[in-house]
């Protein structure tokens, strides 16, 4: 068997044998992609034009519109390649590179949403304290902060788990190099270190998760004592669309860590790796401007100007 020195590129899973569904599954896979470069990209550019959303809500919600973007050409464009010429290779440096970019901006998003709780909590719970818990300074810092640690946590994992030696093949059961199949093909007992980088990080990320439910508790109790309209308006628009992003982003992840080995397939590995690493980017923006009025006229105005333009 191969070991690490002589893996020079390493093969993903193929999606059909025919090359209809090969065909299909690129099609299914561009307008996904596609849709989701417009509605990220259509957040960036109206936060980045309309000065009325230069606020911290909509400067985090940039930098999640922006990780979401980067996240989804990791994964999708190397996929709809190996579809459309029918080829299932990808080179040990790019599957490296993969690697490192998929964790740095997935950790990176889950950061991000975190610290989008905790604004949203000082902006319903403390709106005296609000400009000064969140100036411009502190937003600059905290999604530094963010970036920085998704970054750190992407280094950790790339460097552990390609410094492992390779004794079972180089095909990778996943669409995109995903670190479980990667230590699937590491020598007994060497994917250990590996295994506690992950272990790690499951309970960093265990620690955001249970920030944002406390600050979401605070949130609500404020909430509740508000007048009815008033509270019910704060709650649709600006904490229901953060929470249903958290929840979509957290179920999926929670559910490919934590499946039993047992019911293990390489069809639902797949369901699994698209729900967390595809839907996610390619939802938020939906979700986010659903109940945002703000985002809604924001975007209407840029259309308008775009038509008169034209």
């Amino acid at each position: 068997m191969p070991n690490s020195s002589s893996v020079s590129e390493f093969l993903l899973l193929a999606f059909a044998d025919t090359r209809e569904l090969q065909l299909l599954h690129f099609g299914l896979f561009l307008g996904i992609y596609l849709a989701a470069l417009l509605g990220n990209g259509l957040i960036l550019t109206v936060i980045a034009c309309d000065h009325r959303l230069h606020t911290p809500m909509y400067f985090f919600l940039f930098n999640l519109a922006l990780l979401d973007l980067g996240s989804i050409s990791t994964t999708l464009p190397k996929a709809m390649s190996n579809a459309l010429w029918d080829t299932r290779a990808i080179s040990y440096q790019g599957c490296a590179a993969q690697v490192f970019l998929f964790v740095f901006l997935i950790a990176s998003d889950f950061y991000v949403l975190t610290i989008m709780a905790y604004d949203r909590y000082v902006a319903i719970c403390k709106p005296l304290h609000y400009r000064s818990l969140l100036g411009s300074r502190a937003c600059t810092q905290m999604a530094a902060a963010a970036w920085g640690s998704g970054f750190l946590n992407a280094v950790l994992h790339t460097a552990g788990t390609f410094s492992l030696p390779l004794c079972q093949g180089n095909a990778v059961d996943q669409f995109f190099c995903e670190i479980p199949h990667i230590l699937k093909l590491s020598c007994s007992h060497a994917y250990l270190r590996e295994v506690g980088f992950i272990a790690f990080s499951f309970c960093l990320g265990a620690g955001c998760f249970v920030f944002i439910v406390l600050s979401y508790v605070q949130i609500f109790r404020a909430v509740l004592r508000m007048p009815f309209e008033q509270g019910l308006h704060k709650a649709f628009s600006t904490c229901l669309p953060h929470l249903a992003v958290v929840f979509l982003f957290v179920s999926t992840i929670m559910f490919a860590c934590l499946k039993p080995s047992s019911v293990s397939s390489l069809y639902l590995d797949f369901v699994v790796a698209f729900l967390y690493s595809v839907v996610p980017p390619a939802m938020n923006p939906l979700i986010y401007s659903m109940r945002n009025k703000e985002l809604k006229h924001a975007l209407k105005k840029l259309f308008q100007l775009s038509s008169r333009s034209n």
